[in-house]
């Protein structure tokens, strides 16, 4: 491990999807993969934001008593 890593950019993980990374490179199946990851990964946001709204409301019920 060097004194300078900080300075070396990390590669992402592969299947790492980056929002704004240039997508004329990619295949029509990676692209019909990438919209699936993308779809699951706005799914998985709105159920914790569900998650979140349904225990801000719980906490505001219990302390408004």
């Amino acid at each position: 491990m060097s004194l300078f890593d900080d300075d070396v950019p990390r590669k992402s993980p592969a299947g790492a999807i980056t929002v704004g990374e240039d997508l004329s490179r990619l295949s029509e199946e990676e692209l019909a993969e990438r919209i699936e990851a993308l779809t699951a990964e706005i799914n998985r946001t709105r159920n914790e934001l569900e998650q979140r709204g349904t225990i801000r409301n719980a906490a505001d019920a219990f302390f408004q008593k």
